[in-house]
């Protein structure tokens, strides 16, 4: 097929535009920027309520202890699943549900949003939302995007799969090698306030061998600090959290396309 060269020209000067239409909603990445302008997106919910949320999972070598130590603080908090993970263990995930846990998916795969087109990122949510429904018999309503970047073909992929994005407004850093139990619990309590989402990782898939030891070693220190500061904990379902009508308010508009690329 002979393109004309105005076309090809006319193409080629597009793509930086395109790209930096894709690659907009990253300014969501940055978390004192985040926390201020898009509250809701940030996971800021009631101000006498703390959100307990957990990444990467569910792993079989590490999540149940997660779950056995909840269970005995009598707390529940929501776990954002891969689905590649949710696959291996489909009896751990209903574990997880049928202990009252909120599941929301953080996509198939842990790969940055930023390398997909519009028809992959897609797919991927469909497919981990999809095979959650079908393990727990709930269709999951909330995404975590890896790595906390969303792209616009994200947004759209979520508007479209009955999905809302959530982030956090405090982490333990609980992913590298050198963290330990005392630096997961400052780190997460030192930006910790009412109304405010913790990010903790109940799984090492994508973190230093073995780093899920000092978020478990956090978690009863973390929670105890919660309750001195007068902060109940719980799911995202329990934080006056999501508000539809104020996440669309947030959403970057995407450009106007109905159909998946």
């Amino acid at each position: 097929m002979n393109i004309p060269r105005t076309l090809r020209s006319a193409a080629v000067a597009a793509l930086p535009t395109l790209a930096a239409a894709h690659a907009a909603p990253v300014i969501s990445t940055f978390g004192p920027l985040r926390n201020r302008l898009m509250p809701r997106l940030s996971g800021r919910g009631r101000p006498d309520h703390v959100a307990l949320t957990f990444d990467d999972g569910p792993d079989p070598r590490s999540t149940p202890y997660f779950l056995r130590l909840l269970s005995d603080r009598g707390v529940h908090a929501t776990f954002f699943v891969l689905g590649s993970e949710a696959r291996r263990s489909p009896a751990l995930v209903r574990e997880i549900a049928a202990a009252g846990h909120e599941i929301g998916i953080h996509g198939w795969l842990h790969r940055p949003l930023l390398l997909r087109g519009p028809r992959a990122t897609h797919d991927d949510l469909a497919r981990a939302r999809d095979l959650v429904a079908d393990l727990t018999g709930r269709p999951p309503t909330l995404f975590r995007p890896p790595y906390g970047v969303m792209s616009t073909a994200a947004h759209l992929a979520t508007r479209r799969l009955g999905l809302t994005p959530v982030l956090w407004t405090a982490w333990g850093e609980d992913w590298t090698a050198r963290a330990t139990p005392a630096s997961v619990h400052r780190t997460v309590t030192d930006d910790l306030d009412g109304g405010g989402t913790i990010l903790l990782h109940d799984s090492d898939c994508t973190s230093a061998p073995g780093a899920w030891h000092s978020a478990l070693g956090a978690l009863p220190m973390i929670l105890d600090t919660c309750g001195d500061r007068g902060y109940s904990t719980g799911p995202l379902r329990d934080h006056g959290w999501p508000q539809p009508e104020a996440c669309r308010r947030e959403r970057p508009s995407p450009p106007s396309s109905s159909t998946v690329q």
